[in-house]
Parts: C-alpha cells; structure tokens; sequence
C-alpha cells in the first residue's frame, strides 16, 4: 500500500512523521521507500526519507525535483528558469512502486501549494489517486487548516486515510490538549497517531 503524506502547512512536521513511518514498516520487515518529488531550498529533507527508506535509494530516486530557492515550486522554477514535467515525476514513483511495497510520497508545503500555472499539489495527488494521511501541527489554530484539507481531500474524490497530530514544540496548551476531540468531531476520518514531541518510534499499523 502507498500513501500520500500531506501538512495543514510548511511547518507540520511532515518528513519528521514520514520518517517514523518508513522506520516502523521496516522495522514490520517491509520494503519501504520514501518519495518527496519536489524540494525548494535545502534538500535535508530528502536525505532523512533516503535514510528512513530501506537500503540502496540515491537522493535523487527520492527526490527528483530540487530547487534551491525555498519557495512554492511554481514561484522557485519561475526565479530558477527551469520547467519539469509531471508525467515524468509520477514515472519516477511508479519506479519505485516496482521494488518496493510502501511508497510514502511527501508533498512540499500544504495541500494546495502550486507547482506550475496549471497545477497544485493536490492535483498531482489526486493524478495518483493515492489514500492521504494528514499530518497536523497541533497547536493554535490547526483545527481550520485540518478542516478544509481534509475536506478538499474527500471533495476531489480521493480517501483521506486519517490525521496525525504532531506536537512540533514541547509546551501543551488547551488547543493542542483539545484539538483531537474537536476534530473527531467535525470530521469522519480517524485520527491515527498522536506524536509527542522528541518521539523517536511509533508502530505500524496505526
């Protein structure tokens, strides 16, 4: 099975969980392998997913696109001059669905970030037709954020396969102790993990 890993936003803590994720399946003995098709600025977060992926993956099997203006990949090819196609990124995945049995693929910012002037990420998502896991900072004002991804998930016809809530800093306040309960509540997609902050290890399945 392959996944979509998606953020309410930049800084969700997507390729921290996509990472914990990989770790857990093969730890359950699979082949897994981390996909993040496009990264703008540092390519750090690529080398974790090569790492967290099961031996033998290059950076650039993970991570076929780079800029390094950190910006929205339409805005980062406009300043860089350069063009890709998506035809051949999603060939890149369907690689790398032949030798492994988990595909994680992780979008770069939030669900709708543009890519070029004709697409989004959440038009290559639903391209895949892929289930998306949400990946949520849990803090202040996430519950808005969480609420319309998800619902632009299930609008496009795709299966949003749950929420992680992840506490990027160590403090807890009263959104982020009661963030779960509301979301539960307004949405009809299980939240599948809670990772506290500085978790090394979760288990799969979720």
């Amino acid at each position: 099975m392959h996944y979509f890993i998606t953020g309410t936003d930049t800084d969700a803590g997507k390729t921290y969980v996509t990472c914990l994720l990989l770790e857990a399946l093969k730890r359950a003995g699979k082949r897994v392998a981390g996909f993040k098709p496009f990264v703008c600025g540092q390519r750090d977060d690529a080398i974790h997913l090569a790492n967290a992926s099961s031996e033998g993956l290059t950076v650039e099997e993970v991570n076929p696109v780079w800029f390094k203006v950190p910006a929205a990949p339409y805005a980062a090819a406009l300043m860089e001059n350069r063009r890709f196609e998506l035809n051949e990124v999603i060939a890149r995945f369907h690689e790398l669905t032949e030798k492994h049995e988990h595909v994680l693929i992780e979008g770069a910012g939030g669900w709708e970030v543009p890519l070029n002037e004709f697409s989004t990420m959440a038009d290559f998502a639903q391209r895949l037709a892929l289930p998306v896991i949400v990946v949520v900072n849990n803090k202040l004002g996430c519950l808005n954020h969480s609420i319309l991804t998800v619902r632009n998930i299930q609008a496009r016809g795709l299966t949003c396969a749950g929420i992680i809530l992840n506490h990027v800093h160590d403090e807890r306040d009263a959104a982020s102790i009661s963030n779960r309960m509301v979301l539960e509540h307004f949405l009809d997609v299980p939240v599948l993990a809670e990772i506290m902050h500085g978790e090394t290890e979760i288990e799969w399945p979720l």
